[in-house]
């Protein structure tokens, strides 16, 4: 039995996530911003912990964090305002790896996207653009930890449900991803050490999820 701790607990991923660890037997905190999104964490038998990550200190995050085996960062603003999108998905992220290390929490798993990387292409007029760059600047900061890291790239969500297979090599122009699919990513990886210092990009697709992984 391991314990997660899930930073942006009230989202479609994280709350998948929380229910196939706890029915795994591990025991997860949902990190979420407000007491009205407690009882939701609760129905998923995870444990509630009420911490805005935007506005809290390193030191109070990695006060959460003490006692966890590991964390996945699945926060994130939302769009529409690239003031807190630079906040929330690049600042409150790079914070949130020093208050792991500070912790001493060595595993961590970070919930990003196909596509993100510093060379992204997206024209700054665009509205994707401040997540694009926030995104890429996140997810090489990481890399650049001293952390067992492991950054999870899926294609466009979805909210079909999953077949438990992906495509681990997409290309084209289908990347229709299940966010069911990538709760269930995420829990494999913190099952499979190998995955560390890996980026998986995948998709929906043909391969089961722990044969794709290069797991049992």
């Amino acid at each position: 039995m391991a314990r997660i701790l899930i930073i942006g607990g009230h989202g479609k991923i994280a709350l998948q996530l929380a229910e196939v660890l706890t029915r795994s037997g591990h025991q997860a905190t949902s990190v979420i911003r407000r007491d009205s999104q407690a009882a939701r964490i609760a129905e998923t038998g995870a444990q509630p912990l009420v911490l805005d990550v935007e506005h809290c200190t390193t030191a109070e995050l990695a006060a959460a964090m003490a006692g966890h085996d590991a964390v996945v960062w699945s926060a994130g603003a939302g769009g529409g305002n690239p003031e807190r999108t630079y906040a929330v998905d690049r600042d409150a992220a790079i914070m949130s790896m020093a208050a792991a290390a500070e912790a001493g929490v060595e595993r961590y798993v970070m919930v990003s996207y196909l596509g993100a990387r510093r060379d992204h292409g997206i024209d700054p007029e665009n509205s994707f653009f401040a997540y694009a760059e926030a995104k890429a600047a996140a997810d090489d900061h990481l890399r650049g930890t001293g952390l067992d890291w492991t950054i999870l790239a899926p294609g466009a969500l979805t909210d079909e449900p999953s077949t438990g297979r992906i495509n681990p090599e997409p290309s084209g122009s289908d990347t229709r991803t299940s966010r069911a699919s990538v709760a269930l990513v995420a829990a494999a990886v913190l099952e499979l050490p190998g995955t560390a210092g890996r980026t998986i990009r995948f998709t929906d697709g043909g391969i089961d999820i722990a044969e794709a992984l290069g797991g049992p």
